[in-house]
């Protein structure tokens, strides 16, 4: 009788180690899609409740938090600086991408999953060479250099990518005609239109460059790229059965706080939750790609309150009122909001550089 104990008790033990490593194994997602909005600060989110015309996406969010983003060297972060500790989890000075302080390069997120087997991409709404999509594919000294940041690109593991940036890839002040270049190494390349659902040929690596620099404003017609091209990227990286990284930017958020126009920060802010709709309907689908949204930083203190009553003089607080604080960034702390496997590790208040370890610890 006392054998026959010890052996329920040792399979007891067997069954709930097993259990708790299969729960540990289905915590690690096989796919991470990384939304940023590039200068979408917490007023910028709450504009999604009260201008959107659905129930705001970011209220399906369970786990959320709040990140710092100074620099290494700079109370207030650019995007450089911001891009590379969220990517790469090192502080870094104000135009950097992918070093150190010291300019030595260190690897990313996309680089570290690339090496176990992922596809990668990134895609923006500005170039495909401007900071933060930069930030996960380039290693370089100043952010300005972006005539070698898309050379970087090519040489990278990236599978995916689009934006704008025609005029970078065949007005070069060196006359090289990267398009050339992208072939050669294997790119599919599109100057025209996003191709059609279900077009995209497994196993293909694909460029789309659809505006000689950025592409336009929604103001001005953008229509649905951003969440059109998310798609069709999640659908190219997930056609081979293997795990996938993709970063997404709506980068326009920030030049809308820039220019302090209420119309273009709500207007790139509405467009970006349509871009994480799509990752949230595939995370829901699939059961096993984590979410992850945030931004860099904050642009142009940008505020909802009560609109002042111009007879009194005191606030109508029927109505919302928008004002800026600044014309260029701010150091207020961020949002994250996270959904999918492994992501009640995105709680709390942390230095953005967390973001890195909180997503590398994920995948291996």
């Amino acid at each position: 009788m006392k054998h026959i104990v010890i052996l329920i008790m040792a399979l007891a033990i067997v069954s709930c180690t097993s259990s708790v490593n299969a729960e540990t194994e289905t915590d690690k997602p096989s796919n991470i899609i990384f939304l940023i909005g590039d200068g979408m600060g917490l007023s910028a989110v709450s504009a999604t409740l009260y201008f959107g015309d659905e129930i705001s996406e970011f209220a399906q969010f369970k786990e959320i938090g709040l990140i710092s983003t100074s620099s290494a060297t700079e109370k207030v972060t650019d995007s450089a600086a911001s891009g590379t500790a969220m990517s790469s989890g090192k502080k870094t000075y104000n135009g950097a991408i992918g070093v150190d302080t010291t300019k030595t390069p260190i690897p990313n997120i996309a680089e570290i999953v690339a090496k176990l087997g992922w596809n990668t991409g990134v895609v923006a709404s500005s170039t495909i060479s401007h900071a933060t999509p930069a930030s996960f594919y380039a290693h370089i000294d100043n952010r300005g250099k972006e005539e070698e940041i898309i050379v970087q690109l090519l040489e990278s593991e990236i599978d995916f990518f689009a934006g704008g940036g025609i005029d970078l890839f065949n007005k070069r002040t060196d006359g090289a005609d990267l398009f050339k270049t992208a072939r050669e190494r294997g790119f599919i390349m599109d100057t025209t239109s996003l191709a059609q659902p279900g077009s995209l040929l497994s196993g293909k690596k694909y460029g789309f460059l659809l505006a000689a620099g950025g592409m336009p404003p929604m103001l001005e017609g953008r229509g649905d790229f951003l969440p059109d091209v998310t798609s069709l990227a999640i659908e190219q990286l997930s056609q081979e059965q293997k795990g996938f990284f993709l970063m997404v930017e709506g980068s326009q958020i920030d030049w809308g706080g820039h220019a302090n126009s209420v119309e273009y920060v709500v207007t790139e802010t509405l467009d970006f939750e349509n871009a994480v709709a799509v990752a949230l309907d595939f995370a829901k689908k699939d059961g096993n790609t984590l979410v992850v949204v945030t931004a860099d930083h904050e642009t142009g203190g940008f505020t909802l309150g009560a609109k002042q009553d111009e007879e009194s003089g005191y606030g109508d607080y029927k109505y919302i009122g928008s004002s800026f604080a600044t014309n260029t960034h701010s150091a207020t702390l961020i949002p994250v909001f996270a959904y999918g496997p492994g992501a009640e590790n995105f709680k709390g208040m942390y230095e953005n550089t967390e973001i890195f370890t909180k997503m590398s610890a994920l995948v291996k």
